[in-house]
């Protein structure tokens, strides 16, 4: 199948891409490096440069794609309370564009790089695709929103669509791996005090209502991340939009994502506990029973250990890279 994939310089999106690719798909990435690595582009895909809102009318008037794979997005918690207007912008119109650009063009297959923070505030856990969904921040309110486009592109329009709603991606596939400019996610911070680059872990809390005191939550492989969407494109039907939750069932504690890092580096990994964090909940657990039954989804690499194995090799990697050019 002729695929773009928008995104696709980002860490899911590369990954995907290259998935992709492996199983023998035609590959576009479109990029405008805001976020993401040129390096991460993998081998074999063709790339367009630029934003959505500027170029995908060409881009999708050019020749015909199968379908479109959606990664691009804002997706930093914090930032988007403090400049909502650039996430409603970069998220909510960038995926108006790219849904009005795909009808015009009759592309009818979309999977889209949805979230688990439309759901906010869990009432119990694990939390079910039916679970309410109340997000306390404007990323998540902007994911939730396109969700709901996408479900009224699928009734109007006949487009077959996909949303999968991802909890905790980590870890990384070969060369592709987690590298933002600016990081928020626990394994890959756990991961730079390993190599020097800080010089501690904090704790948010360590007196939650969990078994070591520290809060909990699922952890997916990406490249199990990966595997889903590939599923999910070759099962989606015209006029269905289907919502899947992506996690592992199972919940880790901050304090063992440090011990399992501790494990896998062999290094002392300073830690420090600091105050709650506003907004945290206590456990963040997913149940993809839903993408088990019915996309055949099997996710065979999710474990903590495993997970953390392979960050590790894709940041010492990338250490020795960085290393390298500035030598």
């Amino acid at each position: 199948m002729k695929l773009l994939v928008t995104g696709g310089a980002g860490y899911v999106g590369s990954v995907c891409a290259a998935v992709l690719l492996d199983a023998g798909h035609d590959v576009t990435v479109l990029d405008d490096f805001s976020t993401g690595n040129r390096y991460a582009v993998p081998e074999g895909a063709r790339l367009v440069e630029g934003d959505i809102r500027d170029v995908i009318d060409d881009v999708l008037s050019a020749e015909h794609f199968d379908a479109v794979l959606h990664f691009a997005a804002r997706s930093l918690v914090g930032e988007s309370m403090d400049v909502p207007n650039e996430y409603w912008q970069d998220n909510l119109v960038v995926s108006l564009t790219l849904l009005d650009a795909m009808r015009t063009h009759g592309v009818t297959n979309l999977v889209f790089s949805s979230t688990a923070a439309t759901y906010g505030e869990p009432d119990s856990v694990p939390i079910t695709e039916d679970a309410p969904t109340r997000p306390t921040n404007t990323y998540g309110a902007t994911k939730l929103a396109i969700d709901h486009a996408i479900s009224s592109y699928c009734s109007a329009y006949g487009l077959g669509a996909t949303s999968l709603r991802y909890f905790n991606v980590a870890g990384a596939l070969g060369h592709a791996g987690e590298n933002h400019k600016t990081e928020t996610h626990l394994i890959p911070l756990i991961l730079q005090v390993a190599l020097g680059y800080r010089d501690k872990i904090m704790i948010f809390g360590d007196d939650w209502p969990t078994e070591d005191g520290t809060c909990v939550r699922d952890y997916i492989h990406v490249g199990d991340l990966a595997d889903a969407h590939v599923l999910a494109m070759e099962s989606n039907s015209p006029g269905t939009h289907r919502i899947f939750n992506l996690g592992s069932g199972d919940g880790y504690s901050v304090r063992q994502v440090i011990d399992a890092c501790r494990a896998v580096t062999g290094h002392e990994i300073p830690a420090e506990v600091a105050p709650r964090r506003a907004g945290d909940p206590a456990v963040l657990v997913a149940t993809s029973a839903k993408a088990r039954a019915e996309l055949g989804w099997n996710p065979s690499r999710t474990t903590l250990r495993r997970i953390v194995e392979d960050a590790w090799s894709f940041t010492e990697d990338l250490g020795d890279r960085s290393h390298a050019a500035n030598s």
